[in-house]
């Protein structure tokens, strides 16, 4: 049968070109957003601690870059270096649990090894600039003088109008944590 066909059009002569592709299967696609700086000196650090066999470094980059090709594959891919940074700090931290209790169970070369990986993440966390914890105060000082007056204080009320559409601090480099723990400590709770 594929055999008739492809007489048959040997026939009729049709010739397409070879990148030819019919409108309805066309599709146009957007360039991807352009990487992180952070994730960016994360892939260039990656080759220099592989030149300088640097494994300590090197393991700690490729645990990173892996959590970011993971989380690329979810609804939620790391678009920033604040994203990132969350990462970051989260790993340091469990790091330094896993140095503490390994320095429990008497193991120090697990100790040095974990103490070792929560300082280059701590490096890199160090790296990203974000606003500063007084510059933050300010602005939930501010938003919390305005809800005063119009009423009770809640702490999602006051999340959302400094961090959310149209708040002071939308679109800068802040850690949602750390707004949050400013917040909860103005509100006293």
């Amino acid at each position: 049968m594929a055999l008739n066909i492809t007489r048959s059009l040997a026939r009729t002569r049709i010739a397409l070109p070879t990148s030819y592709v019919c409108p309805q299967c066309r599709t146009y696609s957007t360039p991807p957003p352009p990487a992180p700086p952070l994730l960016l000196k994360l892939k260039g650090d990656l080759k220099t601690a592989m030149k300088a066999k640097d494994t300590n470094r090197l393991n700690v980059l490729r645990t990173l870059l892996a959590e970011v090709s993971n989380s690329a594959k979810t609804s939620n891919p790391i678009k920033s270096d604040l994203q990132l940074l969350a990462i970051l700090r989260k790993r340091a931290a469990a790091a330094k649990n896993a140095g503490d209790e390994a320095k429990a169970a008497g193991r120090d070369d697990l100790v040095e090894k974990e103490q070792q990986q929560a300082a280059v993440m701590e490096e890199y966390a160090g790296s990203v600039e974000t606003m500063s914890e007084s510059a933050i105060r300010e602005a939930v000082l501010a938003v919390v003088d305005g809800l005063e007056e119009g009423g009770g204080k809640n702490m999602g009320q006051v999340l959302k109008k400094v961090i959310g559409p149209g708040g002071s601090l939308e679109g800068k480099p802040v850690d949602r944590a750390e707004v949050a723990r400013i917040v909860k400590q103005v509100l006293g709770q």
